[in-house]
């Protein structure tokens, strides 16, 4: 558009991806706090004599200005970085850490598939994403748990929060024993569909815990029961996206399962 001057704006943001472009730039995907996710080039990043390349790798809490149109008006996508501030690059506390950054990579790919259009604000996921993060980096809770706590609380974000104390098919309150993904999460014995998962007491309770951040409960958890909790978790996140997560299956769960997604069937 002649005469279209790009506006000039800050915002602070979780780094959830980084792209080369051409010889010495990269793009940058960010979850902002207050405009959604955006895309923005960072100019001259890949030089060594880059003041801020360093400052913009995944993971990262930083302050931005950015030069664009927040609200998308004028077509283009794409948002430069003009200055970056960091606030706490969480990623080099666990760059060496495969468990934990394997953990954040799904974290990350996660809040881009759940922020589908761009420059659409999305505060809740971005405190969340901000919290899981930093619980990584932190070590507070064992990373699968932090992991899957997020996953849960994000589809709640989506409206895809599983049933776990009624049956999702019926409505019928109680401690149901199988999970089906297709139908919701837990369902009752007139409503259980054939080949529905059939996991532990204490596995729904952990899902619980972890969608209504009861970590006396989730700490507490023993190895089989996470990783029980993990495969539905994972399956229930990957039947609403329709598309599996290129990061998941890499995340070290620490103990091997007994199937594709660790769950055990009737």
């Amino acid at each position: 558009m002649t005469g279209y001057r790009r506006q000039l704006y800050r915002d602070d943001a979780v780094v959830l991806r980084v792209q080369k472009l051409g010889e010495s730039d990269r793009i940058i995907t960010l979850l902002t706090r207050r405009h959604g996710r955006i895309r923005a080039v960072a100019r001259g990043v890949r030089r060594t004599t880059s003041k801020f390349g360093a400052r913009l790798e995944p993971f990262g809490h930083v302050d931005l200005q950015l030069a664009g149109d927040p609200k998308g008006n004028q077509g283009s996508s794409l948002h430069t970085v003009s200055q970056v501030e960091g606030i706490d690059l969480y990623g080099k506390r666990f760059l060496g850490d495969y468990p934990r950054y394997t953990a954040a990579s799904a974290v990350a790919e996660t809040a881009e598939r759940l922020t589908p259009v761009e420059r659409e604000p999305s505060l809740r996921l971005f405190q969340l994403t901000l919290g899981a993060v930093r619980a990584l980096a932190e070590g507070s809770h064992a990373t699968t748990l932090v992991l899957d706590a997020y996953l849960l609380r994000g589809m709640a974000l989506a409206g895809w929060a599983p049933a776990l104390m009624a049956c999702a098919v019926c409505g019928t309150p109680g401690r149901h024993r199988a999970f089906s993904v297709p139908a919701g999460g837990v369902v009752c014995p007139d409503c259980r569909p054939p080949g529905a998962a059939h996991p532990a007491p204490a596995t729904i309770e952990l899902m619980f815990a972890l969608s209504s951040g009861d970590w006396r409960i989730a700490d507490a958890a023993e190895a089989g029961v996470r990783r029980e909790c993990s495969g539905l978790v994972a399956a229930h996140l990957q039947w609403h996206l329709e598309r599996a997560l290129r990061s998941l299956p890499l995340v070290d769960r620490g103990v091997s399962t007994p199937g594709a997604d660790g769950v055990n069937r009737e």
